[in-house]
């Protein structure tokens, strides 16, 4: 049906492959399936490391899980970042995870008090306009910067520094929807230093502009 918008979860896509929808596109599905996918539809482009893939008018979902993190993703995609942490506090699951980090996790990201990098992350988020870097972080953690890096991708399934460009367009976004600053001064909050270098990320994970982001999703244009 012509403008309408096809997402599956797990497995689905091989129905959505049968149908010919994928036929060119890149797509994922749960790691134990993503190389039949391969083997029987070759003219798709299967990713067998991500949670999930956004081809615009379809998208495709490692296993479960990462169905509720595509779920939350269109939210977030439509209505903005907001309602979407908003959805993720009500069915309790982690706000946001990019679709290019990892399907398999080492260890599952874990509370604070549970030996996990957890409390470093929180201590990090509330520093975005700090000049943070992994050696700053390592300190944090009392670990080796090399150790932090390892024990950070088995517990989140990405790097810290993708993490932390993660959380820093997550404030951007925030800051864009809930207030009227200028973008300056939101690059500067979230931790980008320059609008130049906002605009360049938030672009890049977004695809859109910060003006158009806000025009689209701030509280005056609400």
């Amino acid at each position: 049906m012509r403008g309408a918008r096809v997402a599956s979860i797990c497995t689905g896509a091989f129905a959505l492959a049968h149908a010919g929808l994928l036929d060119g596109r890149r797509a994922t599905t749960h790691w134990d399936s993503t190389a039949a996918l391969a083997e029987r539809f070759p003219q798709v482009e299967v990713d067998p490391g991500v949670l999930y893939v956004d081809e615009g008018d379809v998208l495709t979902s490692a296993g479960v899980a990462a169905g509720v993190d595509l779920c939350l993703h269109i939210v977030r995609r439509d209505h903005g970042a907001e309602l979407a942490a908003r959805v993720a506090r009500r069915i309790v699951v982690a706000p946001h995870r990019e679709g290019g980090q990892a399907q398999f996790i080492e260890r599952p990201i874990a509370g604070p008090g549970s030996g996990s990098l957890e409390p470093t992350r929180a201590w990090a988020r509330e520093r975005l306009a700090e000049p943070l870097d992994v050696r700053t972080m390592a300190r944090h953690a009392c670990v080796s910067e090399r150790t932090f890096a390892r024990r950070f991708r088995a517990e989140t399934g990405t790097t810290p520094l993708q993490w932390l460009l993660a959380q820093r367009v997550l404030e951007a976004r925030r800051l864009l929807e809930a207030t009227d600053l200028p973008v300056e001064t939101v690059a500067g909050r979230a931790g980008f230093g320059t609008a130049a270098s906002l605009r360049e990320h938030f672009s890049r994970a977004t695809s859109t502009t910060p003006s158009a982001y806000r025009r689209a999703f701030g509280a005056a244009g609400a």
